[in-house]
């Protein structure tokens, strides 16, 4: 099974190239769920029909469905968390430290990332497709199950003579979601954005972030471009040519930075709002040429840690593009790495090798960051 996660920022159409991907998918013979965990639910409207929380039949091998993710957490996160402080008032703490402390920040986007894993993994679906929420939301459902897995085992410390059932049962599923979402065989992202410099900015942002965690971005879709005024004369044409002019630039960025025509795909601003299976269709042969949507997307990866020995220490290379404004720190904390670039911050466990190490020093390059380490870690 392949899950294809598609996001960008607010308003760049990414519902659209989803739903229109998916319809590319199933019209090669793949049984295909696109499911939307966005809560402007705008899925049903690119299909022009109405979608509820389970799958429904779009078209032949194409379901869809829009998560109502506000349902979940009054049903399943209110009966998770009575048996959360009940384990919290089992290790010591009085009921109102108890119920202060299962109140997470974010558990609506939990419980949406829960639902597709659900979904997946229960249905006979070959490939399932999510319409995920703006660039912001989708970072923050991403990191966590890997946050909130902390958090947890900081509660409840593996060992722990008391750790309750629903406590443990919550840690295991944060474990299976976290590798779910980075196991690239399984999970990839498509980032969306148009031809915009800040919405270029952003997108280079949201890749770091996602690289962080581990996550592969398989390809970039540039939406709304111009179309060409060829021959056309007048006012018009002359402002479709500066904007296309522009546009053009944004393209030439992108390919400076190290993206490819394999995996930046372009697609045109339409007249009329893409409304309809028929619609979609058109919009994915024009995205994929009649090929595979998921066709050169079984490239290797690069692990996210890889290290190698050096004079009198080791180098440790963290994967994460950068570009030459991004903003970087380093810091220890305990055997971890806390690495934030451009205000996304991930605290990676050092390889074991490394953990009597300290920082020396740290340089970038094309591939990402280089951080030196000495042989015996010493004081800071």
């Amino acid at each position: 099974m392949r899950i294809l996660l598609f996001t960008g920022k607010g308003g760049v159409g990414k519902t659209t190239l989803a739903a229109a991907t998916a319809a590319a998918l199933a019209g090669r013979g793949r049984k295909t769920l696109v499911v939307s965990t966005d809560p402007a639910h705008s899925l049903g409207d690119a299909f022009g029909r109405p979608l509820g929380g389970e799958p429904s039949e779009v078209d032949t091998l194409l379901h869809a469905a829009q998560i109502d993710t506000r349902g979940l957490v009054d049903s399943t996160w209110r009966e998770l968390r009575r048996e959360l402080q009940t384990a919290l008032a089992g290790v010591g703490l009085d009921s109102l430290d108890a119920e202060e402390l299962t109140v997470v920040p974010g558990v609506d986007e939990l419980l949406a990332l829960t639902e597709v894993q659900r979904l997946a993994e229960h249905g006979p679906w070959e490939t399932v497709v999510v319409d995920c929420g703006p660039t912001a939301e989708t970072l923050r459902l991403l990191a966590l199950p890997e946050a909130v897995s902390g958090y947890l085992s900081r509660m409840f410390k593996p060992g722990a003579r008391r750790t309750a059932a629903a406590v443990r049962r919550l840690g295991a599923h944060l474990e299976s979601l976290r590798a779910l979402l980075t196991d690239p065989a399984t999970t990839t992202v498509r980032l969306v954005l148009t031809p915009e410099r800040v919405v270029v900015a952003e997108a280079r942002r949201t890749l770091s972030s996602l690289a962080l965690r581990g996550i592969l971005v398989d390809g970039l879709i540039v939406n709304r471009l111009m179309p060409a005024p060829g021959f056309w004369r007048g006012a018009a044409a002359t402002w479709m040519r500066t904007r296309r002019t522009q546009q053009n630039a944004v393209l030439a960025e992108l390919a400076d930075a190290g993206f490819g025509p394999g995996q930046v795909k372009p697609v045109e601003h339409r007249a009329v709002e893409p409304v309809g299976l028929e619609a979609l269709q058109e919009i994915a042969y024009e995205l994929y040429q009649g090929l595979d949507p998921l066709a050169g997307n079984e490239k290797g990866v690069t692990p996210l840690l890889q290290v190698s020995e050096s004079d009198g220490g080791y180098e440790l290379r963290v994967a994460v593009p950068l570009h030459r404004d991004s903003e970087v720190d380093l810091a220890r904390v305990d055997d971890d790495l806390a690495v934030t670039v451009d205000g996304f911050r991930r605290l990676i466990a050092l390889p074991e090798m490394l953990r009597p190490c300290r920082i020396t020093g740290a340089e970038s390059d094309a591939h990402g960051l280089v951080v030196s380490l000495a042989g015996n870690r010493g004081p800071g």
